[in-house]
């Protein structure tokens, strides 16, 4: 049996030979990973089919919900709905029975709750309120009307009326028209109401203009009778005393004339004097007619001012 050899102390250990040394163990180098392939945008192409993935979804999904709105499906099931539940707050007692018209003065009522009335359905949640307004507002005489609920069961209108300022003559009618010129109605010749006269086609949407101007002399307001629309260019003014005052062409000159006119009647008394016509359509004269009846007594000329002819 062999003997294994033996280390004396004090003795350095035999060195092992080269081929016993151990080597430590070598990691394998990880391999990258191929890129993916890309497109000539620089995006992967597996993003790009994602991308389309979901478009193609919602596509899918948002074309039949687009067709149903284009049929107005949902709108009918939500009208529907809505009507449903609006009849039956109606059949719980909350249903129009009662109108209450405010406002009115000339416009008989009745065209009023004939409007009113006029519903599908008299469930107060389904009685359209702008509906009914639209309605009223054909009518001449209703200038604005709001419209209103008061639960349990009364619609309430506030009317607001036109006001007539004139009687337009045309054509031999007699109308009813406001300041803007807007016609209300016939007038009956046995009712005639106490308003200026005016005359001469299209003299009726001169209303607000003629308004105007007699205010800028409200002392002769009173004393007028009427005025004649003169071939769509000028007025003539028809006083009750029986005088014509013809004013000449444009609103300014037209109100500076009357407001001279308005201060020589207040100097010189020029109205009820037995006078015919004043004519101040030239600038710095007015022309005097007389009457040419026989005994007809009027005033001297010079009560009419300085440059009466």
């Amino acid at each position: 049996m062999t003997e294994r050899p033996r280390l004396r102390r004090g003795e350095p250990a035999r060195s092992r030979p080269p081929s016993a040394t151990r080597r430590a163990p070598v990691k394998p180098t990880p391999r990258r990973a191929a890129p993916a392939s890309s497109n000539s945008l620089g995006l992967p192409m597996a993003q790009i089919k994602r991308a389309a993935k979901c478009a193609g979804y919602a596509l899918a999904v948002a074309g039949p919900i687009a067709l149903l709105f284009f049929l107005g499906l949902p709108q009918m099931a939500w009208t529907g709905s809505t009507r449903w539940l609006g009849q039956k707050i109606g059949d719980a007692g909350f249903e129009v029975t009662r109108v209450d018209v405010r406002g009115l003065a000339h416009m008989d009522k009745m065209p009023v709750y004939e409007v009113a009335f006029d519903q599908n359905s008299m469930a107060m949640p389904l009685v359209d309120l702008q509906e009914i307004r639209g309605k009223l507002l054909r009518y001449p005489w209703i200038e604005d009307a709001r419209v209103s609920r008061r639960l349990p069961d009364t619609l309430v209108v506030d009317v607001v009326e036109r006001r007539p300022v004139a009687v337009w003559q045309y054509r031999q009618q007699l109308r009813l028209i406001d300041r803007s010129g807007i016609v209300l109605g016939p007038v009956d010749l046995s009712n005639m109401p106490d308003l200026p006269l005016i005359i001469g086609p299209n003299a009726n949407v001169q209303a607000a203009s003629l308004s105007a101007l007699t205010e800028a002399a409200p002392q002769l307001k009173a004393m007028l009778a009427g005025a004649n629309w003169v071939g769509g260019r000028r007025w003539d003014l028809r006083f009750h005393s029986g005088e014509t005052l013809a004013l000449p062409e444009g609103d300014e000159e037209a109100r500076a004339a009357l407001v001279k006119f308005a201060r020589m009647d207040a100097n010189k008394r020029l109205l009820g004097q037995g006078f015919i016509r004043f004519d101040m359509r030239i600038p710095g004269r007015m022309v005097v007619r007389v009457s040419n009846e026989p005994g007809k007594q009027v005033g001297a000329p010079a009560t009419a001012g300085p440059g009466t002819t």
